[in-house]
């Protein structure tokens, strides 16, 4: 009864959406002619394609209205992919349009938020590329990019030797940004305090910690992780407010939920029959409800595009106790609530439930209301796709894996440019064509540590005994060491298909030692990769390159 209840709120709220988009948008299209659409890009953290109403259905157990209604009143892609299970990653390839795996190794840093930059200040960004079409930019939220932070020993920064008095040296502004707010890391990942403009906000004299791992270190005296969330739309809310109808602008958005810690905010405790966690999800929900009202009231709404994803899969270990528990992920599906939709894995696995994520798209007056595509998308087109939108430069050595999707949101039903997709779990490679999918590796390319199973070393071991006989490299690029499924009729990719078409498994390993070896995926010269020697074969077990040898 209470879900029928939902549903008719939703579509009523939906059908009234609707139709005022449909008044606006006779104004929009007298305007877009001349005007540069706004973007804003929100990126939520953890977020699984099931944890969404409009993506999981009656295996969502989670009320999220607002988003339901942005996708109701736009595009919902379905077949959109993140380049990595894992935060990191993903978000390289988004800054950057380019494969994540092609950079070098990270410049020097701490552990959790005191980690080094990741890629180099001179590498062309998406704030770059805004920048170079006239807009202003700004990133609020989990950076997770990087720093570089003042220390008191000027030594390679650490867990005890910042000087937080002093602004941090590389920062959101260094890689283009003209306002930033950042988190450095994870909710759960110390220094525990916000820094605007690269400078850090309040007295960071304190130590704290949180729910799930617990990890206790430095932290702004006043911080508390459940404010988190709302602090951040706050500031989007008050970027929002200071723009000017004639001045374009970016705005990225990354929340830091439902990412553990899980700790909504009191106003959204107990609001969800699923528990904390679904309080802290519908808190999202609310956070995506304050950007459109911030729109509107700024007047910024029918020229403003606006997206909504999420950086990978669910957590295994989240849920509704707090204490990182592996596994634990289950007790919500036996609630009836799938974090991963109809998708097999994780959080960190090679699998569609880690890697396929919610992409909605959202722009009045141009894209259709209530549309759907099915094409394949990455993150890592979100740069060319906004330089076309908006006529940002990309040089042919800039964003080199990074294909324009800006035809589909005008024609969601025409063929899009992108036919294949390179991913990765936590390092073993994935390689999409078309319905085709190889994972390079046997297992869930995880850990296992965390309750996705079978961990990659246990995973090798079964195969090597499967095999029985001591393999060669070539035999490692063949079935049992590798998993094919064909996703047009495997969506939980439960039939390996590597032994009975091994012409397609050894097509697809060509295809990605081509990319490789091009140091792009699209089209133009050949570039270096900033890492030499680059294989197929990522966090192989020391135990199988010894018998490789």
């Amino acid at each position: 009864m209470l879900r029928s209840v939902y549903w008719v709120f939703v579509v009523t709220s939906c059908f009234s959406l609707l139709r005022a988009d449909s008044c606006r948008a006779a104004k929009a299209r007298q305007n877009r002619s001349s005007t540069k659409p706004n973007i804003v890009f929100i990126l939520a953290d953890d977020l699984g394609i099931g944890d969404v109403n409009c993506y999981g259905g009656d295996r969502c157990q989670i009320e999220t209205p607002h988003i339901d209604a942005l996708a109701a009143g736009g595009l919902r892609f379905t077949d959109a992919h993140v380049n990595a299970s894992v935060c990191g990653p993903t978000r390289i390839a988004i800054m950057t349009g380019r494969y994540p795996w092609r950079f070098g190794r990270p410049q020097p840093g701490g552990a959790w938020g005191f980690i080094g930059p990741r890629f180099s200040t001179d590498t062309y960004t998406m704030a770059d590329m805004f920048r170079s079409a006239g807009y202003r930019s700004a990133y609020i939220g989990k950076w997770h990019l990087g720093t570089v932070m003042a220390t008191k020993d000027g030594q390679v920064q650490n867990e005890n030797n910042v000087d937080y008095k002093r602004p941090l040296k590389v920062g959101p502004p260094e890689y283009g940004f003209d306002y930033s707010y950042i988190l450095p890391g994870s909710l759960d990942m110390y220094p525990y305090a916000f820094a605007k403009n690269n400078v850090w906000q309040g007295e960071v004299t304190a130590k704290k910690g949180w729910s799930a791992f617990n990890r206790v270190g430095d932290a702004e005296k006043d911080f508390e992780d459940y404010k988190v969330l709302e602090a951040f739309y706050r500031q989007a809310e008050s970027y929002i407010s200071r723009q000017q109808p004639e001045q374009p602008f970016f705005m990225y958005l990354a929340l830091t939920a439902p990412h553990t810690p899980t700790s909504p905010s009191p106003k959204f405790q107990g609001r969800s029959s699923l528990g904390v966690y679904g309080d802290f999800v519908m808190e999202v929900d609310h956070a995506v409800e304050r950007v459109i009202t911030a729109l509107k009231k700024q007047g910024a709404y029918e020229n403003t595009l606006v997206l909504l994803s999420s950086d990978h899969g669910a957590a295994s270990y989240a849920g509704n106790i707090l204490k990182a528990t592996p596994g634990q992920i289950h007790l919500l599906e036996e609630q009836g609530h799938y974090s991963s939709g109809p998708h097999r894995g994780y959080k960190f696995t090679v699998y569609e439930g880690g890697l396929r994520v919610p992409l909605i798209a959202h722009w009045p007056g141009v894209i259709e209301p209530g549309s759907e595509c099915g094409a394949i998308v990455g993150l890592c087109d979100l740069m060319a796709t906004f330089a076309e939108l908006t006529g940002g430069e990309i040089s042919p050595q800039q964003a080199p894996d990074s294909i324009s999707f800006a035809s589909l949101l005008h024609d969601p039903a025409s063929v899009g440019e992108r036919q294949n997709l390179i991913m990765q779990s936590i390092g073993p490679f994935v390689v999409r064509d078309g319905d085709w999918k190889l994972c390079i590796c046997p297992g869930s390319g995880a850990t296992g540590n965390y309750g996705n199973k079978p961990g990659i070393d246990e995973a090798w071991r079964d195969a090597l005994a499967r095999f029985a006989k001591t393999p060669n490299w070539a035999d490692i690029t063949r079935a049992p060491f590798v998993q094919l499924f064909n996703l047009s009729n495997d969506l939980h990719e439960d039939q390996n298909l590597a032994s009975k078409h091994p012409d397609k498994v050894a097509e697809l390993i060509a295809l990605l030692q081509q990319q490789i070896d091009d140091g792009r995926s699209t089209s133009g010269p050949k570039l270096p990769n900033d890492r030499d020697n680059i294989s197929i074969h990522q966090r192989l077990p020391e135990f199988v390159q010894q018998q490789l040898r």
